[in-house]
């Protein structure tokens, strides 16, 4: 007994949305790296600060932190020890779990977020929101968040 079913291959509706999906994802985070290029941060950076600056006492466990920006643990691992060679952030000890650690926003990175936010933003807005009508917008919204709902769901998981 046959329990495969046969593949449902895009339609060309489909086929086109999703190519041009890939495209504006892979060139609008081409162009946002491209732009934080000349502060000497790349994306992962950019998304790090992001995250430290808005938790509470501007620091995160650092398993919370790859969980949120969506890299493994040695990933973020080297790329927390770059960012503390550039003074950006350092580790502490987590006291409650001696193998814990946090990943901590230092001044110098606070400092960076705030010369580097406005800049980012003016990025974002420029080949982004200032691209789409407050209804595409809200459009693209409702059309997203069910994905990003599904995907979400199934961290951790094949």
């Amino acid at each position: 007994m046959e329990t495969e079913t046969a593949t449902r291959w895009l339609t060309d509706a489909e086929q086109c949305a999703w190519r041009t999906h890939l495209d504006v994802s892979r060139l609008l985070m081409h162009q946002l790296e491209k732009d934080l290029q000349p502060f000497g941060l790349t994306n992962n950076d950019y998304e790090i600060l992001v995250n430290l600056s808005e938790a509470e006492e501007q620091r995160m466990r650092m398993s919370d932190l790859a969980a949120s920006t969506l890299q493994s643990k040695s990933r973020l691992s080297h790329q927390i020890t770059r960012m503390e060679s550039a003074g950006l952030v350092r580790r502490e000890n987590c006291e409650s779990d001696r193998r814990g650690l946090y990943a901590v926003l230092t001044e110098p990175g606070a400092e960076t977020m705030r010369k580097v936010a406005p800049h980012h933003v003016a990025s974002v807005r420029k080949h982004f929101m200032d691209l789409l009508s407050p209804e595409a917008l809200a459009e693209l919204h409702t059309a997203l968040t069910p994905i990003a709902d599904h995907l979400r769901g199934r961290r951790g998981k094949p």
